[in-house]
Order: structure tokens, then sequence, then C-alpha cells
């Protein structure tokens, strides 16, 4: 199949709004703290209990996020972000969230493509980001994933996601970065799946940026899972339902990044109850 370039889509502005830039550094460490608890499958360092501004501790809180009306941005991931098992592929969480926020977005997902693993129409996430248009210019980069990688071996893996990370920051050094680690495709989470979670979310702690782990938050629960996964036809990929869940999901969360939440715009498909 070709390769399917990103699709870019923006919406009429209804209504002037935006994210306050205020926030307490604790609160901030205390969610990193609160997400390495959350974690019980990983043999992780201790508790972080450092204080921001202390060097040693490897962690930076991220700042409060703050986004001019109608933001240009970048969601960027792989067959979750594509729109796999949609009924249309525009039906996925990445079209939808940019719908309800009045976001010009675009959206640049790969089946199959992780940090190690070439997807099935592009590269890894590395070899995709250095293919990006540098005049793109976003003001937000989501990146969500990855599952692919959960059957390659640990070795490098972190090494390539702080490679990818770099070119990105490099590419686009204004715009703020939110990180969506992988969603479970299967029940109770896949070990590897889990590894991937703790590194990406140490990582991103390591840099300042937010994370969001749809794991630790409990996004798909044994009550939830056959409303929001197709097992069948979709291949464990999110239903249309699903993927319309997991955007109220997103846009809840990035909006707890700010001092005040966004207006989101009633949507035409409503996912499953959040959990």
């Amino acid at each position: 199949m070709p390769a399917t370039p990103p699709r870019t889509h923006g919406t009429p502005v209804r209504r002037r709004r935006g994210f306050a830039a205020v926030a307490l550094v604790a609160a901030a460490v205390a969610a990193v703290c609160l997400l390495a608890a959350l974690h019980p499958w990983t043999d992780a360092a201790a508790p972080v209990t450092a204080t921001a501004e202390e060097s040693t501790s490897g962690v930076i809180a991220p700042r409060p996020l703050a986004l001019p009306d109608q933001p240009r941005v970048l969601i960027f991931g792989d067959s979750w972000t594509y729109g796999s098992a949609a009924s249309l592929p525009t039906l996925g969480y990445a079209y939808v969230l940019g719908e309800r926020l009045d976001w010009q977005s675009t959206v640049d997902g790969v089946r199959g493509s992780g940090y190690l693993k070439p997807g099935l129409d592009g590269g890894t996430y590395g070899e995709r980001i250095a293919a990006l248009d540098p005049g793109l210019d976003p003001d937000l980069i989501i990146v969500e994933g990855s599952i692919n990688d959960r059957r390659l071996p640990a070795e490098g893996y972190r090494e390539a996601v702080s490679a990818a990370w770099d070119a990105l920051a490099a590419l686009y050094p204004a715009a703020s970065v939110v990180i969506m680690g992988p969603a479970p495709q299967v029940l109770p989470v896949e070990e590897a799946t889990a590894r991937i979670d703790a590194d990406l979310a140490a990582l991103a702690a390591e840099r300042g940026w937010w994370y969001v782990s749809p794991i630790a938050e409990e996004w798909i629960t044994t009550e939830n899972y056959t409303e929001v996964i197709d097992t069948t036809i979709g291949r464990y990929h999110p239903s249309t339902a699903g993927h319309a869940y997991l955007a109220t999901r997103l846009a809840e969360a990035i909006a707890a990044m700010g001092d005040e939440a966004p207006v989101i715009a009633d949507a035409p498909h409503e996912g499953p109850s959040t959990p």
C-alpha cells in the first residue's frame, strides 16, 4: 500500500480561549511521583523525592501549557493516530481531538511504526521525524505510542527514543511537547508494553515534557474494554466509539496541563463513558 501523507485538518474559530500559564512546580513533581507509584510492574529506581531545582534528580517539572487561539498542532504516532479500525480513518482520535478543540491539526500516523520498528507505510519514529516539514512550525506536538516496539529487545530502546526526541526538539524548538504513552490493546497489560510506558515516562520527565499514561490512568479497563477495543475486524485497535472516547480522555488530560480548561465542542460521535 503506498505511503499515506500527513493529513491537515482545521476548523473555524467558535470561541476564543487559551490555557493560562499558571501551575505549581510542586504539583508537577508530585504528579511524576504518582506516576512512578502507579507502575508496580517496573523495577525502576526509588520514587523521586528531590525538587525540580535539584539537577541531580533527573526530573524537570513541565511548564504549564499555554496555547494561542487555534493553535497549530502536530499529532504524531502509529496506527492509533492513523485512525485504524475507525469506520473512517478521519474518525480516529487524533482528528476528533482537533475538531473538538478547534485546532489546526496535522495528523501523522503510520501503521506498525515505533521507535525501533519501521511502519507499514513509513519508517521508524526517528526516520519519520527527519522527514517532517521544517516549515510546519507547530505550537504543540503530541507524540503517541507505541506498542509496536514491544516484541523487540529493550536494548537500544531508550537511545532510539532520545535520538528521535532530540531531532524533534531541534526541528521545532518553539513547540510544547506532550508525550502520550502506549495504550493497552489487550488486558492484562503486557509486560513489554508496561516497560515501554515506564521508559517513556522517565525520559519525558528528564526533559520537562508532559507525559500522559493511558495505562497508569486506567483509560482502558475490563469494564470498558469491549466498548473501546475492536477485537474482531479491527484487530485490537480502537473502534469508532473507542477513538472518540480516547479523544475525550486526551482532551481532559491536556486541559489539566493548564490552569483553564478549554471549551470542548460537542462531538457527533460519543465514546464509552469514562471509567
